[in-house]
């Protein structure tokens, strides 16, 4: 910085100072905007902020019906949202509405102004953002997450309580016609994805996308916790260069199943499903994709891998959707109530042993089934063995006893990137402890580490393996179709 801090720099014309900016990072890009009324004139030039990534939260701890964040957003917003071409927003209304002492529902009970202040902070923010981006005909990619499964639970997000945050759904209304304009005025989206955006996409909104835009669109998702689909067959078939695909499990019907499957449309590279068993009752899974339409799928995408996570969905129901012509290469079975059974986890390692590289297995109660139980072999120890491209395996609330985990280790050995086992999920056989000297704890990580050809530690934080499944679906979404 010797050069911002000389007289020199302050003569310098505009195009070497954005030059000098486009090798800096964001942070110090501000840094150097300090120099004078010139320098941060050109901090704004539209080529050093192509693309943003922001994680926007909601009010000060401990409560309060104003949000600190909002003014930052729209400032931010009115400098670049005419012109940025990549924006990845997170919005999450509830972040600093908590003190560090509240969690959840106990949050909304102990407060009732809690989830009012929250979601008028969450209309204003989307708002902002919607309004700055209505008249971006450059808009390449568009990625909006809504963190906001506190605001989704039962009770909380009714017509009455909706009626006392925004009279005759005005701000709602506004919300939903700015994000069609967006997509009707956009020229080159490749990138479009809404994933739990409350009172953002209906059905009716991807009919909006330019004709130019679904001839440059590429990846698309839209998932919400609407009963009606976001994403119509119909809609779909306009999209004849879609290489990526991310909705509900139960929206993906034979009919869309058999349309990809054409010979005139582009291959399919990357399919990424969420499936929710507590919407199964008035979303079956009746109509969505047979064996025969996922062949149908492969063979006219040879390189199609897919990526399902199921929250709270029984084993019965897995053993549904879980059709041998998937090509899974990653899993997320999680759960709160129900229980992932040893035969489910069996059926994965013998169907999807040549394409599997991501298992995750997490159970957030008390209790810890052992899936070895009964059985010769234990069943994450078969899959380590049989799936040979294993390379992620996180597991919590299930039962792991320490001789398996260290024969995953050596099975897998420094293929496996990733061994996240919460220390609560390890047991040790007391039989075995009879002819190991010393601490049981330290012998497991030595071996572990031996395995793997690095050190490994059991996982101490359970937020690394326990984080908001719908948050978690989002992130993995988006690392797994960027990297088709």
């Amino acid at each position: 910085m010797a050069l911002c801090s000389s007289v020199g720099a302050l003569a310098l014309p505009s195009e070497l100072i954005v030059h000098i900016f486009s090798f800096l990072s964001d942070r110090d890009k501000l840094r150097a905007s300090a120099v004078c009324s010139r320098w941060r004139e050109c901090l704004f030039y539209p080529a050093l902020w192509t693309e943003l990534k922001l994680r926007v939260g909601g009010g000060t701890n401990g409560g309060g019906s104003g949000s600190e964040q909002t003014p930052r957003l729209e400032f931010l917003m009115r400098k670049f949202g005419s012109f940025v071409r990549e924006l990845q927003l997170e919005f999450a209304p509830v972040d600093g509405y908590l003190s560090p002492l509240q969690r959840g529902m106990e949050a909304v009970e102990s407060d009732p102004q809690f989830a009012k202040d929250a979601m008028v902070t969450y209309l204003d923010q989307v708002l902002c953002v919607l309004g700055s981006l209505r008249n971006n005909r450059n808009l390449q990619k568009l990625s909006l997450y809504g963190d906001t499964c506190i605001l989704q639970d039962d009770g909380i997000l009714d017509s009455s309580f909706l009626s006392q945050v925004d009279q005759g759904g005005k701000k709602m209304k506004e919300i939903q016609q700015l994000f069609e304009e967006i997509l009707s005025n956009s020229r080159q989206m490749k990138w479009l994805s809404s994933a739990f955006m409350l009172c953002v996409v209906t059905p009716c909104s991807l009919a909006s996308l330019s004709n130019a835009s679904t001839s440059s669109l590429e990846h698309l998702s839209l998932i919400d916790n609407q009963l009606p689909s976001l994403i119509s067959t119909v809609e779909l078939e306009r999209l004849a260069h879609l290489r990526s695909l991310s909705l509900d499990f139960c929206d993906f019907t034979s009919d869309m199943c058999r349309l990809l499957a054409c010979g005139d449309r582009a291959p399919l590279h990357r399919l990424s499903l969420l499936l929710n068993g507590a919407a199964l009752d008035v979303k079956p899974l009746d109509g969505t994709a047979a064996e025969e339409d996922w062949k149908a799928l492969v063979r006219h995408s040879t390189n199609l891998r897919v990526y399902v996570m199921a929250m709270d969905v029984c084993s019965q129901d897995l053993l549904r959707v879980l059709k041998p012509s998937v090509p899974l290469e990653r899993i997320h079975l999680d759960s709160y109530s129900t229980l992932v059974t040893d035969g489910v986890v069996e059926l994965i390692s013998q169907q999807y042993h040549r394409t599997l590289s991501h298992f995750i297995l997490m159970r957030d109660d008390a209790g810890f089934p052992d899936l070895s139980v009964n059985r010769n072999e234990d069943p994450l120890v078969l899959l380590a063995w049989r799936c040979v491209h294993l390379a992620v395996l996180i597991i919590h609330g299930y039962t792991v006893w320490s001789h398996n985990l260290v024969a995953i280790s050596r099975l897998r050995g420094s293929n496996l990137k990733v061994l996240e086992v919460s220390e609560e999920s390890i047991d040790f056989d007391p039989d075995q402890s009879v002819y190991i000297e010393g601490d049981p704890v330290h012998n497991l990580v030595k071996e572990v580490s031996l395995g793997l050809g690095r050190v490994w530690h059991p996982s101490m934080d359970n937020s690394v393996v326990l984080n908001e499944p719908t948050q978690h679906f989002h992130r993995e979404m988006q690392s797994f179709s960027a990297g088709m």
